[in-house]
């Protein structure tokens, strides 16, 4: 086990939603994790029932003291993606819980994915969990390259599309008094720098909305993930360790993928394991400690070209080879670049 200084690592979940919850716990546990980041995926966390049946949420909290791991987040990421995306459509449907789907309805949709994000709120704060993680999804992505040509007032609202949709469900977060930890990726409202610094403007910078820092879709956009915890470093509420490999230019390989599927070599870049990539992990760790970041370090495990029966053991024995045990590490190199 890791020492009372050193932050506890956790695994998500999400990528071994195929597995029921008990078997993930214990292949958890054997590898030597702490904990899990729990997805309400799969029969890992089903955020209705926890939040209408006590038996099944203690069932969840059982499965994971039989095996000795601790729960600092979870996450919804799925059903987040619906509160604001539009169009609605099948691969919506392909991502979120029957209850959240209904009659498929675009806009019923939406309500009843910010219902479910309110929900989670709720059974974190009764699973005794202060953090939970996911997306916003965005009525403007689509617009991402600006053409056809889009005006400022469509981006502006949405932005207050986003506002409108999130206020009252960070409302429910402030209530129970649990944050929203935004995953910074393509396809939501928050995507990059100056998109992260947009989406806290919209909503007042309310302290409920923060960002859980995964480096991997900022590597390949350009993005100093380093920079991004120093600069947002009092909104870092969750940290997942998800790597990226970016492939040498030849001219042919483009940052946006060409439509290709994970782990087609032709990419510009791709999904590894933690370790196994270009992501700075020694100097962001070294960032994390020195913002004081003291929450769980969760290893999102995905890699295309690896079993995962190896990949995740093997992810966190590289990151705990990084963590902060000695307390004269030196920050230099982490802010050489500030």
């Amino acid at each position: 086990m890791t020492s009372p200084t050193t932050p506890q690592v956790t695994l998500f979940t999400g990528q071994w939603a195929d597995l029921p919850l008990e078997e993930v716990a214990k292949l958890a546990s054997g590898w030597g994790y702490d904990g899990l980041e729990l997805a309400a995926s799969g029969d890992h966390l089903d955020l209705k029932r926890a939040d209408e049946d006590d038996a099944y949420l203690r069932s969840r909290l059982e499965i994971l003291e039989r095996y000795g791991l601790n729960l600092h987040a979870i996450s919804n990421h799925l059903t987040g993606q619906a509160v604001c995306d539009d169009p609605i459509d099948f691969r919506h449907e392909a991502i979120v819980r029957p209850y959240t789907w209904g009659d498929g309805d675009g806009e019923g949709v939406r309500q009843r994915a910010a219902e479910d994000m309110k929900r989670a709120a709720r059974v974190a704060r009764k699973l005794g969990v202060d953090t939970v993680v996911g997306f916003t999804g965005s009525k403007i992505w689509q617009y991402v390259a600006m053409f056809p040509p889009v005006s400022e007032t469509v981006i502006e609202q949405g932005f207050d599309d986003f506002a409108a949709r999130w206020n009252p469900i960070l409302d429910v977060f402030d209530g129970e008094g649990v944050r929203f930890a935004h995953e910074v990726h393509p396809g939501e409202i928050a995507y990059d720098y100056w998109s992260s610094v947009r989406a806290l403007e919209a909503i007042g910078h309310r302290r409920a909305f923060g960002f859980n820092w995964d480096p991997s879709h900022m590597m390949w956009q350009n993005i100093d993930p380093v920079g991004f915890i120093w600069d947002f470093q009092d909104r870092i509420y969750h940290v997942d360790c998800k790597d990226t490999r970016l492939r040498p230019h030849n001219g042919r390989s483009g940052v946006l993928g060409s439509h290709m599927p994970w782990g087609d070599p032709r990419r510009g870049w791709d999904f590894v394991s933690t370790g196994r990539g270009d992501v700075p992990w020694e100097d962001a760790l070294r960032a994390l400690r020195a913002i004081g970041y003291t929450g769980p370090i969760s290893i999102e495990w995905e890699d295309a070209g690896m079993d995962r029966l190896h990949g995740a053991p093997e992810a966190l024995a590289y990151i705990r080879s990084l963590l902060w045990t000695r307390p004269e590490a030196s920050f230099d190199s982490a802010f050489s670049n500030q």
